[in-house]
């Protein structure tokens, strides 16, 4: 009836739901999936959203000495990527019963420090981080210190921290397949300054495959300042003026960028060059026809980190860092 009180879920009715114990959905509750089928997890998880039930954070707490709070920084809050990746921590999150909290370095070394050393006094339980990289010396003494530290897209140590991060390598392959099915002769890589992890490694890739499919060196420009956008791109397009030739970016951003000023100087794709990048944002289906893109899994990231997480903390605290890749996905449209 309207302004009747709703009855509130208990782990009692969750347990009846789901037809198994309530020690069960204690133990799924606090992380311990020891005795536990997938089937039966991905029931209990499935009846909690179904009934919304919310664990009581402060019992749980005073229970176990664990505050059910997750740290999560990420290094860029304006950029695209970093809405997908707290969207999917903050729902694995939720089926945990953990809250969390969340923070923004703005890409600085100094800032994450300050929110890391922030975050350890609020007695967060863990920290999933998008990090700056500037930090390696710093995070060991974290770690040290028995704060879990998960990294996020970002890695810095794969044998001291568990990382979650998109299989580039594979992706670049595939890609460079199909663009070699299309004709293309020569690639030019556009990135941003190599200041993290995620552009040196894509960087290193791209030269250390270059060959496999296309003759020649590989060739990379570097997006630095904006407003020498345009004598890059002209670079380029010198470079590869006898063969037909594609432009490759490194993240959304130097998508944009490389977007821009193919418009500024009257460039058209695929006309005058292909265009194709890292990063699937939405306006990237609706410009000339389409950009073809490789697509991260940035959602499952987040889930992947938090899962991590949970293993860590509750089932087995003394298993050794895992590296996780990712698979991507390539969207083939109009710019190739």
């Amino acid at each position: 009836m309207p302004g009747a009180k709703r009855k509130k879920v208990t782990i009692v009715d969750v347990a009846a739901k789901a037809g198994v114990s309530k020690t069960t959905i204690s133990r799924y509750l606090n992380g311990k999936f020891e005795y536990m089928s997938e089937e039966s997890r991905q029931k209990i998880a499935d009846v909690i959203e179904e009934l919304g039930y919310r664990p009581n954070s402060l019992a749980r707490s005073l229970k176990s000495k664990q505050s059910f709070v997750m740290g999560v920084i990420v290094s860029d809050i304006t950029s695209p990527f970093s809405p997908l990746l707290l969207k999917g921590i903050s729902d694995c999150c939720e089926r945990f019963g953990y809250r969390i909290l969340i923070a923004n370095s703005d890409d600085e070394p100094r800032k994450e420090r300050d929110y890391i050393l922030n975050m350890i006094d609020q007695s967060v339980d863990g920290i999933i981080l998008n990090t700056t990289g500037g930090n390696e010396e710093f995070l060991r003494e974290v770690a040290d210190s028995g704060t879990r530290i998960v990294l996020a897209d970002r890695t810095i140590e794969r044998e001291l921290f568990d990382t979650v991060h998109s299989s580039d390598k594979e992706a670049m392959h595939q890609l460079f397949r199909y663009l070699k099915g299309e004709g293309y002769e020569s690639v030019g890589y556009f990135t941003q300054p190599l200041t993290n992890s995620t552009r040196i490694n894509r960087c290193q890739i791209f030269r250390e495959i270059y060959n496999d499919y296309f003759e020649g060196p590989a060739q990379v420009y570097f997006l630095e300042k904006k407003l020498r956008d345009a004598s890059v791109m002209q670079e380029f397009m010198r470079d590869h003026a006898t063969r037909k030739h594609c432009i490759f970016t490194g993240n959304g951003v130097a998508t944009m960028r490389i977007v821009q000023t193919m418009r500024d100087l009257g460039l058209e794709f695929p006309r005058d060059t292909g265009l194709c990048g890292y990063d699937d944002w939405s306006w990237m289906n609706l410009v000339g026809g389409g950009i073809t893109t490789i697509a991260l899994p940035t959602y499952e990231e987040g889930r992947e980190c938090v899962k991590r997480m949970m293993h860590n903390l509750h089932y087995a605290p003394s298993t050794p860092p895992k590296n996780i890749e990712l698979p991507c996905t390539l969207h083939v449209r109009h710019s190739t």
